[in-house]
């Protein structure tokens, strides 16, 4: 009876502590690299990536795996993520883009509950109404200014008070000139399907992959600080990889690769260690789990959906469908429009190039490395496959994610599929309805939403 009393207390303080853990008010802490594909991270598949704080970091929480943006460009991603709202809804859809006037973000609707909120390192986003943040402090030549961190912390812990704090990194976006390069041999690299494979590819990926590294570098004294302020048992840790690479069907594009993300999150006590997630969620989602694990509801309507229940553990699903779109409206390089717009059910991956009558470009497509590709593909096939296929694009287009997760092989024009062509078309109209996205008008209307561009 003893061991019986013994055994059901034990069960009880658990129990408590647990419960004790989800109650109290913890410090909210998400680093978020810069066009960085999830698969180039060792916790995602990579055979060649060296990115020890972030495996690690994987072992300590969540991992992921179909974490989805409604975007894959930074400016719009970054508005998406701490708005909660879908692009096109706060008006921050183009890239270097500006919300709309009277939008609330994750500080309107944490300030409520006691939390400071700061930005440390990239911002892009906009107008300060909007994203009023206690402190900002700008990365310097690229690189974080981790005493401000450290400082920033301090003062919240002395003051008792419940932070938010978004550090947000410069790399791996190019130009790639950070890291050590010499740890990784180009010629024994493990090249993507996408790319064409040749000296060139092998030497800039290879930078790429270095700076990873850098980035995965400031993630690890991100984490250190936090042990150093003995806070990192309060604190709920996000890690993202934002969009993919500048490299070919992936960041600019609503192809997986473009808007598929890590997400990895570390929740002491409530999350277990070391666990991965199918569920499918959203960086739209962000917002309002955040405010739900602070122990609040958004100050107004947010498009997203808290998924604080998949890390308490008890939900195992979030959201049947994520939707992303494209434009190329004003983007460096880029056409006069090409609008895209995607959704994706957990297989499939169904998109619609608005214009697939112009051609589309970018700063990759004006690179070395491209015009090398183009070169080649007057006598070699692949080669000749990948630049078309990225330039030239039909009006609609279907993958099987699961079997093809670097979208190569367009299902479309199978009739086989018809029948979920057809379900994720209506998916894709009844969003875009919901957002108030016109299509192709509201590409046209792109420049009304940046900043430079009305000067």
């Amino acid at each position: 009876m003893n061991k019986l009393f013994l055994s059901a207390s034990v069960v009880l303080s658990a129990t408590t502590f647990s419960l004790a853990q989800q109650t109290i008010q913890p410090n909210l802490v998400l680093f978020i690299a810069d066009d960085c594909s999830y698969y180039d991270l060792g916790c995602y598949g990579s055979v060649d990536s060296k990115t020890p704080n972030i495996d690690n970091f994987a072992t300590q929480g969540v991992r992921f795996t179909q974490a989805y943006q409604a975007a894959p460009m930074s400016s719009p991603t970054r508005h998406n993520l701490y708005t909660g709202l879908w692009p096109v809804c706060s008006g921050a859809y183009p890239n270097h883009t500006c919300a709309d006037n009277g939008t609330l973000s994750i500080i309107h609707h944490l300030h409520p509950l006691g939390y400071k909120v700061t930005l440390i390192g990239k911002k892009h986003v906009a107008p300060k109404s909007v994203f009023p943040f206690d402190l900002y402090v700008p990365n310097e030549k690229g690189e974080f200014n981790f005493e401000a961190i450290q400082k920033f912390i301090a003062d919240c812990k002395e003051k008792g008070q419940p932070f938010c704090l978004f550090v947000a990194s410069n790399q791996p976006h190019t130009p790639w000139n950070k890291g050590d390069v010499s740890q990784f041999d180009p010629d024994k690299l493990t090249l993507a399907p996408m790319y064409v494979d040749i000296p060139q590819t092998r030497q800039e990926f290879t930078r790429y992959l270095a700076e990873v590294n850098f980035m995965d570098q400031e993630f690890g004294n991100v984490l250190s600080i936090l042990d150093q302020e003995k806070v990192a048992g309060q604190s709920v840790v996000v890690y993202l990889s934002e969009q993919g690479n500048s490299l070919p069907f992936a960041k600019w594009t609503c192809y997986d690769a473009g808007v598929h993300s890590a997400c990895i999150i570390r929740w002491p006590g409530v999350v277990k260690p070391g666990s991965v997630s199918d569920a499918l969620i959203e960086y739209v989602d962000m917002v309002p789990t955040f405010v739900d694990i602070a122990g609040g509801k958004p100050q107004a309507k947010v498009d997203g959906e808290s998924f604080k229940s998949v890390l308490t553990g008890k939900k195992k699903e979030h959201k049947k469908y994520s939707f992303s779109l494209q434009t190329s409206r004003g983007i460096n390089k880029g056409p006069e429009f090409y609008g895209i717009r995607s959704v994706y059910d957990g297989r499939y991956r169904y998109i619609v190039n608005l214009t697939p009558e112009a051609i589309f470009r970018n700063a990759m497509t004006a690179s070395s490395l491209f015009k090398e590709w183009e070169q080649l593909a007057e006598t070699d096939a692949h080669a000749k496959t990948i630049t078309s296929k990225y330039q030239y694009r039909p009006a609609v287009e279907l993958y099987d994610v699961r079997n093809d997760p670097f979208c190569m092989n367009d299902l479309a024009g199978d009739a086989k599929y018809s029948s979920i062509v057809t379900r994720l078309d209506t998916e894709l109209k009844k969003w875009m309805k919901a957002c108030g996205d016109e299509g192709q008008a509201t590409e046209m209307r792109a420049f009304e939403h940046m900043p430079s561009r009305q000067k």
